[in-house]
Order: structure tokens, then C-alpha cells, then sequence
């Protein structure tokens, strides 16, 4: 009989940030895999394109403007999903925002600034995070959390230390969250990106003298894409990863071993 662990058929997966790059990279595979998708994004457009792509794997989806800063709008789209799919069995904590779009150095960094990007990157993540263990918890049959942290919770990254120390700190949310929640049948996992091509590296990566400098390091020869994140995300998601938690996974190239 073929290995079964891996058809999602009958789960629901809430992906924030599911409208493109990683995030729809995930969304993708998991619909590939039988699951219902469920994307949160900022941007009604990118919202419709993502949802097509997915329903044209003939599974349940649906997509909702949300900004994961703003606590009432996260309660208010998890209730909206559960109201659609009636559960939620992995929540994707992947939306997020760098801070390279405004490299200053670290003596000029504006309290917006930092505010600003830690409100979508942590805020965010503990306030869908804690809807999402309620939720869980309730249900009483288990549950996923993944969130997209950076391999910047681990390096070095000048000039972007809001963005680092967001990552840093999901981590850690992720390890506590471990711990927490496995009594309740509940996992809890960072998935550590390298140099991934999306709308938000878009700007590094056109940038020559930048591209000239990284890229050669990466042992894989190549920048990620959002669909390297697809088979990771149908493990995390599926009943194959029920004795996997509190764990940090690097999807780099092997870049942070060269």
C-alpha cells in the first residue's frame, strides 16, 4: 500500500503572506496535496491572482485582505475562516516585512521604522499564532505552526537589525510554543530562508555590485524561489511531521554552510 502521510485531503491550512514568493510557493504545494488553502494578504490583486492559481487544483480556497499588524483584523479573518473551512489544521505564520528598503545605519534607525517592522514580523505572528493555539486547543485534535523566520536569526544582517531581531524572536516564540503546546498534540517550526527571489529581495538582487557578492557563495548556484518552499511546507503540514516540533530548518542552498 503507497506511503499516505502525505495526502492533505479533508486539512485546512491558513497561509499569511500566502499571495506570493514563499508563502504562495507553499500555498501551492499544499493544494497540490489535496489540503484547502486559506491566503491572508495585504493586496487585493496579488489576493486574486493567488486564489486562481489555487483553485485551478481543484481544491476549497478562499483569500482575505488582512494586515497581520492590526490584532481586530486578524480576529477578525480567523473567525472568517473558521466560519468558511470550520477548522484550521496548520496556520503558516509567513507574512512579513524587510527593512532594506531603507538601509540606514543603525545610530539613525527612526522608531517607525522599528515599530514598523516589528509590528507585521512579531506582532503579527503571536497575534495569529495565539488565535490560531485557541482555536487548536479547543478543537482538541492537534494542529501545525510554521512560521517563515530568516537566516538572518542566525547572521549577521547590517543595516537591518529590526528585520533581525523579528526573526530572532520568532524563533524563539517557535521553541517556547514547542513546549507549550505539544501536550495539546500541537507542533511548532521555523523554516529559515536564505537568499530567496521575491518582491521583497527584488531590490537587492537587481542591485549588480549585491548580486555579484552573494550569489557566487551560494553553494546551489542559483537564488531560492517561493516553490522551494512547497515540500517542506506539505511535511510540516501533513501527519508524516506529528513528532517533529521545535525545530529550525534552513532552505538556503546550502549557503550558510559555505
Amino acid at each position: 500500500m503507497p506511503y499516505q502521510p502525505f495526502d492533505l485531503t479533508g486539512k485546512v491550512a491558513l497561509i499569511t503572506g500566502g499571495n506570493g514568493g514563499i508563502g504562495l510557493g507553499m500555498a501551492d504545494a499544499i493544494a497540490q496535496a489535496g489540503g484547502s488553502v486559506c491566503i491572508w494578504g495585504t493586496n487585493p490583486e496579488k489576493n486574486a491572482a493567488a486564489l486562481a492559481q489555487i483553485e485551478a487544483h481543484g481544491v476549497p480556497a478562499a483569500a482575505m485582505v488582512c494586515d497581520v499588524s492590526q490584532e481586530e483584523e486578524v480576529e477578525r479573518c480567523f473567525a472568517e475562516t473558521l466560519e468558511k473551512f470550520g477548522r484550521v489544521d496548520g496556520c503558516f505564520a509567513n507574512a512579513g516585512r524587510s527593512g532594506r528598503g531603507n538601509l540606514t545605519p543603525f545610530v539613525e534607525m527612526t522608531t517607525e521604522s522599528w515599530r514598523e517592522i516589528m509590528g507585521v514580523n512579531l506582532d503579527g505572528v503571536f497575534y495569529t499564532y495565539r488565535a490560531a493555539c485557541r482555536h487548536m486547543i479547543e478543537r482538541g485534535d492537534g494542529g501545525r505552526l510554521v512560521v517563515t523566520a530568516s537566516l538572518a536569526a542566525l547572521s549577521g544582517a547590517a543595516r537591518n537589525e529590526h528585520y533581525a531581531a523579528t526573526k530572532g524572536a520568532v524563533v524563539s516564540m517557535t521553541y517556547a510554543l514547542s513546549v507549550e503546546m505539544a501536550r495539546y498534540k500541537i507542533t511548532a517550526n521555523a523554516i529559515l530562508p536564505g537568499w530567496i527571489e521575491t518582491a521583497m529581495t527584488e531590490s537587492a538582487f537587481n542591485w549588480d555590485k549585491f548580486a555579484d557578492a552573494v550569489k557566487p557563495r551560494i553553494p546551489a548556484r542559483r537564488w531560492g524561489e517561493g516553490k522551494d518552499f512547497g515540500g517542506i511546507a506539505v511535511y510540516l503540514m501533513s501527519d508524516a511531521s506529528a513528532y517533529h516540533s521545535g525545530d529550525t530548518l534552513l532552505i538556503d542552498g546550502a549557503y550558510q554552510k559555505f
